[in-house]
């Protein structure tokens, strides 16, 4: 199973990692071989994707070098590769809150990308696309699911010596997480029952 990580890129050689399938750089210049993670991002939430699903194929879609910002026209030219290569699931922890973009994500979703991404954004608003909220005092071996949203803990794996804390965290681990989940899922189940399928194994809130 393929799953791609449009982020900053993955330190392949991370022990939370392992083995990296493939990727590619997306700039405005087009596409380049450039997939080394600088800022540590990309890596987190693919340690969090690989620790719930280790059997995938983890692939890098770099978006991100110097800083955690990128055009628009980068996201929709990564997730446009991300459908070339027939990606399972795509990880997009990044997201606008610009109206206007909406109908920009119609043509991946058309192409039946199945998106993992944050519930309060564009594209992760759309209902064919797997939003998510980060719960702070959700365990992170476990998800919730509440009014068409999914909840996860929004901590990647724990570094040892490391307080939680202190580590990065944020909506997009909570993201990487149900990625997890997700590719996890589809090992049982085809893409067109997944939705159903995460709600069925949802934890029910206490």
């Amino acid at each position: 199973m393929k799953v791609a990580i449009i982020d900053s890129g993955i330190c392949a050689d991370h022990p939370h990692v392992g083995r990296v399938a493939g990727g590619v750089g997306v700039t405005a210049e087009g596409f380049n071989a450039d997939t080394i993670d600088r800022l540590g991002h990309g890596t987190a939430a693919a340690g969090a994707i690989r620790e719930k699903a280790p059997d995938v194929e983890l692939y890098a879609v770099k978006v991100f070098d110097r800083r955690l910002s990128a055009k628009i026209e980068l996201i929709l030219r990564a997730l446009e590769w991300c459908i070339e290569q027939r990606m399972d699931v795509i990880n997009l922890s990044l997201g606008t809150a610009n109206p206007a973009h909406r109908e920009r994500f119609e043509p991946a979703l058309s192409a039946g990308a199945l998106i993992v991404s944050a519930a309060h954004l564009l594209p992760g608003s759309l209902p064919d696309v797997i939003g998510v909220a980060p719960e702070e005092n959700c365990p992170r071996e476990i998800y919730r699911y509440r009014e068409g949203v999914f909840y996860a803990s929004p901590y990647p794996r724990p570094i040892p010596g490391v307080p939680a804390a202190r580590n990065l965290h944020g909506t997009s681990f909570a993201v990487a997480n149900i990625t997890g989940f997700v590719a996890d899922t589809l090992a049982d189940v085809p893409h067109t029952a997944i939705r159903a399928a995460l709600i069925s194994r949802a934890t029910k809130d206490p």
